[in-house]
């Protein structure tokens, strides 16, 4: 099986803890089911998602994310095949992104379309099982 790794971002739509526990519980299912793995930066301003595994079960999950109304804007960064999984124990990492990616001002003010693919996807190698010594989630 070949592996596909897709990096999206978008901006929350009425972002609370309810609604963020609902997309985690909605993923992880999914995922699971899917064979995707991955991991999810969120505050209040923004999400960031990364989502590996098979290229056609990945692309499924782009365009539910595409069609949820609880996410606006929504833009892939990265999308391309990769040679092995960098979060193979996790249905959905969750990480709330405090203070190691963009201020809130920066976001506003286009940081994130600025980015290179490069750059986003180092926010997530900072969170892999490895360098971050986490438990399974």
């Amino acid at each position: 099986m070949s592996l596909f790794r897709a990096i999206y971002s978008s901006t929350p739509f009425g972002f609370d803890e309810g609604i963020l526990n609902g997309i985690l519980m909605d993923a992880r299912r999914a995922n699971t089911r899917d064979g995707i793995t991955g991991a999810l930066i969120c505050r209040g301003d923004i999400y960031l998602q990364w989502l590996e595994g098979p290229e056609d079960k990945v692309r499924d999950a782009l365009a539910r994310i595409g069609r949820d109304d609880r996410h606006i804007d929504v833009k892939l960064h990265v999308a391309e095949p990769v040679a092995d999984r960098v979060f193979a124990a996790w249905a959905m990492l969750h990480d709330p992104a405090t203070s190691w990616i963009w201020p809130q001002e920066e976001i506003a003010a286009g940081a994130l379309e600025k980015a290179t693919p490069e750059e986003i996807t180092a926010f997530f190698t900072k969170l892999s099982p490895e360098s971050a010594g986490s438990a399974p989630g």
